[in-house]
């Protein structure tokens, strides 16, 4: 079984180009409880839909990755899968992490690369065509409130990451740059938008990966 879990806002959508082995399940966003509810406790909620003696995977795309790490320690017997994310808080860009030090993120009008589709663009790495159109989309619906929370509790996130989840990565994604940090997997060309630009090769690694894990229970 797939659990996915999606970007900052995101849903449905970015998942449909994958092709995948055995049934899926995206595990929709809930309404934080408050705008300081912590990502753990978050977690812990969200994780009630995967049954805990369930040997599944868990793949978390983007500010997905720090769910689905949280949701690894409390289920044991899933194997996570980190996209476009980040492995431990050390894989914070500078920039980021000064953000988070100073609270500067308060400041930021959220809602406002909604207006800016073209900067999004440039950020997220969406080619033109259908990529760019669904990233408008996705902007558009993306709940002002739930953003300004996912941002600061990736911000403030301390982990520790999470032991044996398997990364991959854009080598040239700007808003989450790989950096120094191990992956497994990096997909040379691809930016932040890899879920969805080259959904070919994610499919391609979500089996084989299902595969060995299939040949070494076997």
């Amino acid at each position: 079984m797939w659990y996915l879990i999606p970007g900052l806002g995101a849903d449905e959508r970015v998942f449909r180009r994958l092709r995948l082995s055995g049934p899926s399940q995206m595990l929709s966003w809930l309404k934080p409880e408050s705008p300081t509810e912590p990502l753990a406790h978050y977690a812990a909620r969200l994780a009630e839909t995967v049954p805990a003696d369930e040997l599944c995977w868990l793949v978390g795309v983007s500010f997905g990755g720090l769910l689905a790490q949280e949701i690894g320690r409390l289920r044991p017997l899933a194997r996570v899968v980190l996209i476009s994310s980040l492995g431990s808080p050390r894989d914070l860009p500078p920039l980021l992490r000064l953000a988070g030090a100073t609270g500067l993120h308060r400041l930021v009008p959220f809602g406002l690369l909604k207006w800016l589709p073209r900067l999004a663009q440039w950020f997220f790495g969406a080619r033109g065509g259908t990529e760019y159109h669904l990233l408008r989309q996705v902007l558009r619906d993306t709940d002002p409130t739930f953003a300004r929370w996912a941002t600061a509790q990736l911000l403030v996130w301390r982990g520790p990451g999470l032991p044996g989840a398997v990364r991959l990565h854009g080598t040239r994604d700007r808003l989450l740059p790989p950096g120094a940090a191990r992956i497994d997997y990096p997909v040379p060309g691809a930016r932040h938008f890899l879920i969805v630009s080259h959904a070919a090769r994610v499919s391609q690694v979500l089996r084989e990966l299902a595969g060995v894990e299939t040949s070494a229970v076997g």
